[in-house]
Parts: C-alpha cells; sequence; structure tokens
C-alpha cells in the first residue's frame, strides 16, 4: 500500500477499532485532519492518520486530555514533555486515591458515624502545609510556651509527625488516627498537665525542674522488675522501689523521704494515659521509627508498688 492512499472514514474506524462518531470528533476537533473531501463532503484520511489515531487512543487511555493531545499533534508539545508533565498528574491521583482508601479502610474497620467519617476524609485529604498547620497548633497547645525550655524543643521536635512523600497505606492510616488524636481536647489536656508537672516546682518548692523526667528514670529503673515478673506487693520488689524512689531523688535534686515519695507518686499516676501510648505507637509508623515499647507496664507496676509502701 502505497502512502497515496486515501482511507474513508468507514475504513479508516476498521483499521483502528474506533468508532466512526468518534473518529468524526477527533476530526472536528482539529486532531486527525481529512486529507481529503470528496464533492459530497465525504471524508477521506491519508496513512499518517491511522498513526495519529493510535497515539490520540493511547493518549486518551492515559487520561491526557484533548488540548495537549492537539498541541501534541500540531507539534507544539513534544511526547517527552507531555508524559512528564502527565506522570506527575498520576502521581497526585494515586496519592489522592491512596488517601481515600486509607479513609475508607479504616472506616471499615471502626464503622464511624457521618460525621466522623467526613472528619477523617477531611484529615486524610489535608495539604503537607495544612498538616504542619495542626501539627504545630496541637503541640502549641501542649507546650504552651515550653517548647524554648531546657530540652524541650527537642521533646517537641520527637512529637512531630513527618508523613513521607510517597506514604505506605499503614502510614496515611496511622497519620488519619493520629490527627483525630490530636484534636482530641483530654487528650491535649493531658499531655499539657504532663508538661506542666515537668516544669513545676517541687512540694518543697525547690525551683528545679526534673532532669531527666522521672518517667524516663522509671522506665529505666523498673522494666527489668516488670519483665521478670516480680509482684509489686512482694518483698522484692522493695529494693526495686528503694533504687527506683533513690534514682528520682538523685535527678530532681532532693532527698530520698516521703514527701518526694508521694510527689513521685502523683506524677507517674498523672502519668498513666494509654492515649499518650497511642499516640508514639502512630507516630513511630508515620515517621518510619521502630516500635515504641508501652509505658503503661512500668507505670502501673510503680504506682502500685509505691502505693502500698506510702501507705505503711
Amino acid at each position: 500500500m502505497d502512502g497515496d492512499t486515501l482511507y474513508s472514514i468507514g475504513k479508516l474506524a476498521r483499521r483502528t477499532g474506533l468508532t466512526v462518531k468518534k473518529i468524526r470528533f477527533y476530526s472536528d476537533r482539529g486532531i486527525v485532519a481529512p486529507a481529503h473531501r470528496t464533492p459530497a463532503g465525504c471524508r477521506h484520511y491519508g496513512q499518517d492518520a491511522i498513526a495519529r489515531l493510535a497515539l490520540v487512543r493511547t493518549l486518551r487511555e492515559l487520561g491526557v486530555g484533548l488540548d495537549v493531545i492537539r498541541h501534541v499533534t500540531d507539534q507544539e508539545l513534544t511526547l517527552n514533555q507531555v508524559v512528564a508533565e502527565h506522570t506527575a498528574a498520576l502521581d497526585v491521583q494515586i496519592k489522592t486515591l491512596r488517601l481515600r482508601q486509607a479513609v475508607l479502610a479504616a472506616a471499615a474497620r471502626r464503622e464511624p458515624t457521618f460525621e466522623e467519617m467526613e472528619r477523617m476524609h477531611q484529615l486524610a485529604m489535608l495539604s503537607e502545609a495544612e498538616r504542619r498547620r495542626l501539627t504545630d497548633e496541637f503541640l502549641d497547645t501542649v507546650f504552651d510556651g515550653h517548647h524554648s525550655e531546657a530540652g524541650h524543643g527537642a521533646i517537641r521536635r520527637s512529637m512531630t509527625p513527618e508523613l513521607p512523600d510517597s506514604p505506605t497505606q499503614e502510614q496515611i492510616e496511622a497519620w488519619v488516627e493520629l490527627a483525630e488524636l490530636s484534636l482530641d481536647a483530654g487528650f491535649r489536656a493531658s499531655l499539657r498537665s504532663l508538661v506542666e508537672a515537668h516544669m513545676a516546682d517541687l512540694p518543697d518548692g525547690a525551683a528545679t525542674p526534673p532532669r531527666p523526667d522521672v518517667v524516663a528514670v522509671t522506665r529505666d529503673l523498673v522494666e527489668t522488675a516488670v519483665s521478670t515478673g516480680i509482684s509489686p506487693d512482694s518483698p522484692e520488689a522493695d529494693a526495686v522501689v528503694a533504687t527506683l524512689t533513690a534514682g528520682c531523688a538523685l535527678a530532681v535534686g532532693c532527698p530520698d523521704d516521703a514527701l518526694l515519695q508521694d510527689w513521685l507518686l502523683q506524677r507517674l499516676k498523672a502519668a498513666i494515659d494509654t492515649r499518650r501510648d497511642r499516640y508514639l505507637a502512630l507516630l513511630a509508623v508515620i515517621n518510619g521509627w521502630p516500635a515504641p515499647e508501652s509505658l503503661e507496664p512500668v507505670i502501673d507496676w510503680s504506682v502500685k508498688a509505691l502505693t502500698i509502701r506510702t501507705a505503711r
């Protein structure tokens, strides 16, 4: 078949697999122009129309708009330019679909109300800047001006979620749950109380805040007792409690006496909040960190042990 062969619109449809109506539409839009018209107005197309229509079909199946396709066929845009721009657009669409999938997956497990479903959807669709503002507002409330004091800047940074550019399904779901948790007024108040307790004076009026935090000291000194199964009301726990109160007294610079033990008991009671453990677990998923160990068993053990001994 030579290059002068012309095809009627019907024959062109059979060669390309497109409908006559679709070819006529592309022709009317100037994407595939007829090489010749008969006196009766019938359109005939050249050999190049087959290649053009094959390109048009491929680009349309990839979601490229007709205006862009016309620029390509008119050689105003190169295929490389179109592919690069369309790849970027598809990346955005894929990310959006993954976010929607995460919301639906989380909703399927939780059976939310219509209001909760809407909130989950809105949280999942936040832009990076909007996510940052939500996180900053949450941490501003929790630290209430203390973030610049004695190590709290580092603590604040360690509590900041950083959703990657290409998050996994698990990271997206974790972000939605963490965002919901950060909007919980009760959780905010609980964390803020911990920060205020960390900065507050001791009962005897000492002005130096605990360094390091007594919750961290408790974790380091009690976790072995918990893991080995020592009961908080057993004689074996006496030595553990003595080591705990001595370590906390050293950390805060106060005598290891009944006053400190009472204060320590109240601090640890205030630190019991399963939501904090959940926040840290979600944070680790989002940031790609190792899963943290729950503080609840250690704190619960210490509270029971101290309660028994301060009541004696």
